[in-house]
C-alpha cells in the first residue's frame, strides 16, 4: 500500500513539467510525482481521460481530486504556510475562482512559458 499521496501530471507538456519542478523545489509537497504517462493509472484508480484533462491528487487510500482541488491537496500536504493557501482553496467562493483560474491556465498552457509542441489542449472530455 502506498504511503503517500501521488501527483499525476502532464509530463509531455513543458509548462506542466516545469511546473511540478518548481512546486517540488519552492513547496515541497510531501507526495511522489509521476507524469500520466509512466504512471499506472489503472492501479491508481484514474482514468486515462481524467488524466488528460487535469493534474491529479491521489491518497494513499485511492481518493481523487483533480485540477484546482488536486492543486490544493498539494498545498495542504506541503505544511508550513503552504497549508492554509491550500485549505483557503477549498472555501466554496475561493474555490470557485480557483477552478475557474485552473481551467484558464489549462487552456491556454500551449501559450505558457516551458510549453511544447504536447500542450495542445485536449479535445474536450464527455461529462
Amino acid at each position: 500500500m502506498r504511503t503517500l499521496p501521488v501527483l499525476v501530471f502532464d509530463g509531455d507538456c513543458g509548462f506542466c513539467t516545469t511546473a511540478v519542478r518548481v512546486l517540488e523545489r519552492r513547496v515541497r509537497p510531501r507526495c511522489v510525482s509521476v507524469a500520466r504517462q509512466r504512471a499506472d493509472l489503472a492501479a491508481l484508480g484514474v482514468s486515462g481521460d481524467r488524466a488528460r484533462h487535469e493534474v491529479l491528487w491521489v491518497t494513499p487510500v485511492g481518493t481523487v481530486y483533480g485540477g484546482s482541488d488536486a492543486v490544493a491537496k498539494l498545498l495542504m500536504s506541503a505544511g508550513g504556510a503552504w497549508s492554509p493557501l491550500g485549505a483557503a482553496l477549498l472555501v466554496p467562493v475561493a474555490r470557485s475562482a480557483a477552478h475557474v483560474l485552473y481551467r484558464l491556465v489549462a487552456a491556454n498552457r500551449s501559450r505558457l512559458p516551458g510549453r511544447s509542441g504536447a500542450c495542445a489542449v485536449p479535445e474536450p472530455r464527455n461529462a
